[in-house]
């Protein structure tokens, strides 16, 4: 069955209620055949105490972006965990918006590869992220 990338992006928000991504207002805004964006506002509610984006709430973003893509690209039977990811935040900020990209960089069966970057409104590079993730049948 296709679904419109309005339908798909529906789904989406709604696997987001009650969850992390809700508490930090992650909300995934478009797709195409390999990649999977989603944007998170810098408010108080995500800095560090001296005002500035949280590294942890990036990190955040950055794994559900990148678990989320791997479940809409690969037989969604499966359970998708993230096995480990890397970070590196290369640039603060205080307010506005930021927007996650994951790019497959491997697409196995059982283990994937995310290149995930995280840039502000002007494209500039906030953090650079690597996740794995594992896809495990449902039980």
């Amino acid at each position: 069955m296709n679904y419109t990338k309005e339908e798909v992006l529906a789904r989406l928000a709604e696997s987001c209620k009650n969850t992390l991504m809700e508490t930090l207002d992650i909300e995934y805004i478009d797709f195409g055949e390999d990649f999977l964006v989603a944007q998170m506002p810098v408010t108080p509610k995500v800095h560090q105490p001296d005002g500035v984006l949280h590294g942890g709430a990036m990190v955040a973003l950055a794994e559900s972006v990148g678990s989320a893509a791997s479940f809409m690209f690969l037989d969604q039977a499966h359970t998708i965990r993230g096995i480990e990811i890397s970070a590196n935040h290369v640039k603060s900020k205080r307010e506005g918006m930021v927007y996650a990209k994951a790019t497959f960089i491997h697409k196995g069966r059982t283990t994937q590869l995310w290149n995930i970057d995280v840039v502000d409104e002007e494209d500039n590079l906030i953090s650079k992220c690597k996740l794995t993730t594992i896809a495990l049948p449902r039980k």
